[in-house]
């Protein structure tokens, strides 16, 4: 398995390319910005994108989801909670003046329980509101991404349209603090870090 992370747009957001090196194929998280840019990593790999997921329906999760599915043909997948939110990118995007590119509607709505396939890597669906209502996060392999439910010693804001302090706790310590320490927490913004490390020192989860 292969993981490029990427950094891009204003808000500074992961994007990740998961790769199998024995189909070829490309799952990538989280396309936030900078379409292009996320187009030449995958092709540099020598991969094909084939599904592109979102942990969530924020600008700085998404607004790279239209160029680059049109680029490659890519499925578009999001938990079917975030429907009402893909409306309000223009809003937001306004809010903070930087640019937005609404995403097509999803071809895939995903929900907790289901699994993403790519080759021979597969990743179970875990619904993780609290950022927003439809947060997901992607377990498999030793990874979970995370999207902005859990950070290196953070947790993700609650305070925007949707968002649920008490949700988004909930969420973390039934979803993700359950699983082993060693497993690598690979999140929406900011390092990686472990489950065990935040379940020993992040000061959010005392």
């Amino acid at each position: 398995m292969l993981i490029k992370r990427l950094v891009v747009g204003p808000f500074a957001s992961n994007c990740y390319i998961v790769g199998t090196e024995t189909s070829g194929e490309a799952l990538v998280i989280d396309p936030g910005d900078q379409p292009d840019k996320i187009l030449r990593a995958v092709e540099e790999s020598k991969l094909a994108c084939k599904l592109i997921v979102a942990t969530h329906a924020h600008i700085d999760h998404i607004s790279g989801v239209r160029k680059l599915k049109e680029a490659t043909g890519a499925r578009f997948a999001l938990h079917q909670a975030e429907a009402a939110h893909l409306g309000h990118g223009s809003s937001l995007a306004s809010m903070f003046g930087v640019y937005y590119d609404p995403p097509p509607q999803p071809d895939l709505w995903l929900d907790e329980g289901d699994v993403v396939e790519l080759g021979e890597l597969s990743f179970r669906v875990v619904h993780t509101p609290g950022h927003t209502p439809g947060g997901i996060s992607l377990i498999g392999h030793g990874v979970v991404f995370s999207g902005d439910t859990l950070f290196n010693f953070g947790i993700g804001r609650t305070d925007f349209p949707g968002g649920s302090y008490e949700q988004l706790q909930d969420s973390i310590r039934t979803k993700l603090m359950v699983l082993p320490d060693d497993t690598v927490v690979l999140s929406g913004h900011g390092p990686q870090t472990t489950i065990g490390a935040e379940r020993g020192a992040n000061p959010w989860l005392r």
